[in-house]
């Protein structure tokens, strides 16, 4: 997501992830089809503790339809998996090393983020 809710929660959330010391190294990373069959964008890919992270971001105004969080199906998680091992392997970097994280956004109606990480999505 580029604009909006989405832009704002994502750069939220790579600034609360630098100052957990993650390196964000790549936003909205997308897949070359072509290349590795795989279509999907990574919000943010990013290096933590030796790994290259795929994070998925999610952010909601409220929690009136349920927790960010919730939205992350079993189907994205895997195509967060695949996205994570496709972005190593474009970047010469070892696919064994990869994980995926989740940043869950909630914005207060005074403007206040509450941010939410979740670490190794499985």
């Amino acid at each position: 997501m580029h604009g909006g809710l989405g832009a704002h929660g994502e750069a939220l959330a790579a600034a609360h992830l630098q100052a957990l010391g993650y390196r964000v190294l790549e936003r909205n990373w997308r897949s070359r089809p072509a290349r590795d069959g795989l279509r999907g964008e990574a919000d943010l890919v990013t290096e933590h503790e030796g790994h290259v992270v795929v994070v998925e971001v999610k952010t909601r105004s409220s929690l009136r339809y349920g927790h960010p969080f919730e939205a992350i199906t079993a189907q994205k998680v895997l195509r967060l998996h695949r996205l994570a091992a496709a972005w190593a392997r474009a970047h010469g970097r070892d696919p064994r090393l990869i994980r995926v994280d989740a940043v869950a956004i909630t914005i207060a109606n005074d403007g206040s983020p509450s941010v939410e990480v979740l670490r190794q999505v499985i």
